[in-house]
């Protein structure tokens, strides 16, 4: 009788666990987001917006008037809110957020921006704005606050949220999707998130912080721009510096030739290798590259993601590539921080095409190494410098270009940016790649 008690108030146990279980489960979700309207009489600013560029879920340039931003584009940084990174260094759920933000925007007819104050304010770089911003659709009457619908979805964790205008509801959105383990509050996987051995980055990420990954195996996109000596350069162009990042990728003799062909110019790639420090070319490459032609979609091989693509070759001034740029980098605290660079090292490795320099001197490699005949030509465009350095060039006999082709001519240039002996130059590999005026 004793163990027909013990059993049954056993499974009574059981079935209240249960029940509590799914109370808690089914813990009904407060639209916080609704709870907010838009002021338009209180004492902040606002500006009604078109998107610009998307960028992540936390981060979106505007077309503003000038009189609010010289170049007519705000790029703005939403308040109390921080999404996962989906550019950079890639996070779980950093691709959910950045497509949240993106399609809630697409689908608007009306996009409001607004500050947190009674004016514009700046992030800790110096260039993103501070913002709360609102969306409507043909099927809404009222404005949606975009930021409280990140922290609620639970695809962004709270930035100083309490602190700001609408931080009371804020902060209760965060906790409801702490309770409810919405997304970056759960333990499930990301199904867009790769979960490998390697670091996923993006190219720019990589060239900008590139010391912090030295020994590091990382995976990354970008376009092969252009073959050299058992290696490619790859490149990836950047919607918010409008810029391209490149990098030499060294796979050697030991890549199969199924392995090579993955890596032919004009293919879009995802490279799986190691970042190393080259000594003597006192610069940074990927290696230790693997392929294995009977699993072509494993995630540790490199893997060709589509054909038919090109080297980008921006038309670059040569006041552009010899001057200074300005990136955002994170500090060893973690933080955005604005730091001057100069531009040939932000975009070395990636391709560049510049006109109408004048070729005032020009050099022969000869020292009895493998770069006999390759030229080194000085040339002037608008005042300024800039160094072309070539590869051995042959003509159409396979016959050796001699430096007097080009010395005192005008010539555009396709190539490479490279650097040699502290000194940025453009390096190009085909005698194509030189039109003489």
């Amino acid at each position: 009788m004793k163990k027909r008690i013990l059993s049954f108030l056993l499974i009574i146990g059981m079935i209240l666990g249960v029940t509590a279980g799914c109370d808690k489960k089914e813990e009904k979700a407060i639209d916080y987001a609704a709870q907010v309207k838009l002021d338009m009489s209180s004492n902040s600013i606002k500006e009604e917006v078109t998107v610009s560029a998307y960028i992540d879920g936390d981060t979106t340039h505007f077309k503003v008037p000038t009189s609010i931003v010289d170049t007519g584009v705000l790029k703005a940084r939403y308040l109390a809110v921080n999404t996962p990174e989906s550019t950079g260094k890639i996070e779980e759920w950093g691709k959910k957020a950045s497509n949240f933000t993106k399609e809630h925007l697409k689908n608007a007819t009306s996009i409001i921006i607004e500050t947190d104050g009674t004016e514009w304010a700046v992030d800790s770089t110096g260039e993103r704005y501070l913002v709360w911003v609102w969306y409507k659709t043909a099927e809404m009457s009222d404005y949606r606050c975009l930021n409280l619908e990140l922290l609620q979805e639970g695809l962004a964790v709270g930035s100083k949220a309490s602190s700001t205008r609408y931080g009371d509801i804020a902060v209760k959105a965060i906790d409801q999707a702490n309770r409810l383990k919405l997304h970056v509050h759960s333990d499930e996987s990301d199904p867009d998130f790769y979960y490998g051995a390697a670091q996923e980055i993006e190219l720019k990420e990589l060239r900008l912080n590139i010391a912090n990954y030295n020994g590091a195996r990382v995976a990354f996109e970008g376009v092969v721009a252009q073959y050299d000596n058992q290696g490619v350069y790859v490149e990836e162009y950047d919607l918010e510096t409008d810029m391209y990042y490149g990098i030499y990728v060294y796979y050697g003799f030991f890549l199969s030739n199924e392995g090579e062909d993955v890596l032919l110019e004009g293919n879009r790639v995802r490279v799986v290798g190691v970042v190393s420090y080259w000594e003597t070319g006192m610069t940074y490459q990927i290696s230790d590259l693997d392929y294995d032609p009977f699993e072509p979609d494993d995630p540790e091989n490199i893997q060709l993601l589509s054909e038919g693509h090109a080297a980008a070759n921006p038309e670059t001034s040569a006041e552009t590539f010899l001057g200074k740029t300005t990136v955002t980098i994170i500090d060893e605290e973690g933080e955005e921080q604005s730091e001057t660079r100069d531009y040939a090292e932000v975009a070395i490795n990636s391709s560049i095409s510049m006109k109408n320099l004048y070729v005032s001197k020009a050099y022969t490699t000869n020292n009895g190494g493998n770069n006999d005949g390759a030229i080194t030509l000085t040339c002037t465009v608008d005042g300024k410098t800039v160094v072309v350095r070539t590869t051995k060039l042959y003509n159409e006999d396979m016959s050796l270009v001699t430096q007097d082709r080009y010395l005192g001519k005008t010539i555009d240039v396709v190539g490479i940016i490279d650097s040699f002996d502290g000194e940025y130059q453009i390096k190009v590999f085909d005698v194509n790649d030189i039109v003489i005026h």
